[in-house]
């Protein structure tokens, strides 16, 4: 089978083996860091935004992996609401990443990096 997304392999056995795409891992991590409270929304650039707009969810936006044999790197680009501890909500933020990826595909994570790109007015403490 052909794909032409970059995919990792984390199985392989008498069965088969079982592969994840990165696009999957940096999902896993974007969905995280949004179930944190503080976090107002995912940080995209100009591509991410217009896709937004056209009502075309991107769930990875905001994040890059690096995956390695057998961990991942993450950096992940946030939107924080006015009124909260960026230290505090971003080490919540790096926890909740961790365990996810960790969590869901086995990998162990090398590191979460986290860019405070904006504070959202909206939505306030």
């Amino acid at each position: 089978m052909a794909d032409d997304r970059k995919v990792f392999k984390i199985k392989e056995d008498t069965l088969g083996e079982v592969r994840i795409a990165d696009e999957v891992v940096a999902i896993i991590a974007g969905l995280a860091a949004t179930e944190v409270e503080g976090v107002a929304s995912m940080a995209g650039n100009i591509t991410n935004e217009l896709v937004s707009k056209l009502g075309m969810k991107n769930l990875s936006k905001g994040v890059k992996v690096e995956v390695g044999e057998e961990s991942v790197a993450v950096a992940v680009a946030l939107n924080i609401a006015y009124g909260y501890s960026i230290p505090k909500v971003s080490a919540k933020v790096q926890e909740k990443i961790k365990t996810a990826i960790e969590t869901m595909t086995g990998l162990g994570v090398e590191c979460v990096n986290i860019r405070i790109a904006s504070v959202d007015m909206k939505n306030t403490k």
